[in-house]
């Protein structure tokens, strides 16, 4: 099923005003509901390499995989949609093709990425992340953070030795745990959750979190709602305003319809229950 005018997708790229080239990628495909967009880190723009294969083979290998899908089904292996199935398996190759590109390229060793992902099906959505690109959401004027930092910074404030606003100002934040391509194989968090019409998701990197905090996030969609392609440009600007110590982006998408999945249990429960 083509979600093409069910969902408004825009994003947005910047290096910043320090960087020299930008290392950030994104892309999406309104048809199937999939946005991506990879950090990436590496001497002799490693980085930029490492970010740009994850996001094509993620966006080549999900499109593929979905094709092949009927929308709402579950594996009963696992309890996951066969979409979060499809998700998966596409970061775990994208990490095996940035690894192996490092191994095969002298001048791209030890090149790697973030990543953060999310597909919508079904009046829900999946979101899979590897690091600390994040995911967030606006619901009801409330911005929630979705992800949860693959990040020796979050590790730290878990365990109580910095609180979130000591952390801010720390050298050490950007020291992630995970990252694609580092290793030939990558743990990877996935997520499901119910999608709400006029929800707003934000997928961002860390060169908007580092730069601005949560609130001005929240007011920069507030007051873009509408138009995402603004949202996008605000919270660059905002970023760049605020130091622009690294490459920005921005993702965001707004269910602006329902999509339910014909004959699926979920969405026949969500109609009675919501």
């Amino acid at each position: 099923m083509s979600l093409k005018g069910k969902l408004l997708l825009h994003g947005k790229t910047d290096v910043g005003l320090i960087r020299d080239h930008n290392e950030d990628a994104i892309g999406c495909d309104e048809n199937i509901g999939l946005a991506v967009l990879a950090d990436g880190m590496g001497g002799h723009r490693g980085g930029e390499m490492a970010s740009a294969i994850t996001v094509s083979t993620i966006l080549e290998n999900v499109t593929e995989k979905i094709k092949k899908l009927k929308p709402g089904e579950t594996d009963e292996a696992t309890g996951y949609s066969m979409e979060s199935l499809a998700v998966h398996e596409a970061i775990t190759l994208a990490n095996k093709n940035v690894h192996d590109s490092s191994e095969a390229n002298a001048q791209y060793r030890g090149m790697g990425t973030t990543v953060v992902v999310t597909l919508f099906y079904d009046n829900r959505f999946t979101v899979a992340h590897v690091g600390d690109s994040r995911l967030y959401r606006l619901r009801d004027n409330e911005l929630e953070q979705i992800t949860r930092d693959h990040s020796l910074m979050q590790e730290l404030i878990d365990r109580g030795f910095y609180t979130p606003e000591q952390a801010r100002n720390s050298l050490n934040k950007n020291l992630v745990t995970r990252a694609i391509g580092i290793d030939e194989n990558v743990q990877i968090d996935i997520q499901e959750d119910i999608a709400m019409v006029n929800d707003i998701y934000l997928l961002c990197s860390d060169g908007v979190t580092d730069m601005i905090e949560d609130e001005l996030i929240k007011t920069a969609i507030l007051d873009n709602e509408n138009n995402l392609e603004k949202a996008a440009e605000e919270i660059i600007r905002l970023a760049n305003e605020h130091g622009g110590k690294d490459n920005i982006s921005a993702l965001l998408i707004k269910p602006i319809k329902s999509f339910p999945a014909k004959n699926s249990l979920f969405s026949r429960f969500f109609d009675i229950f919501s």
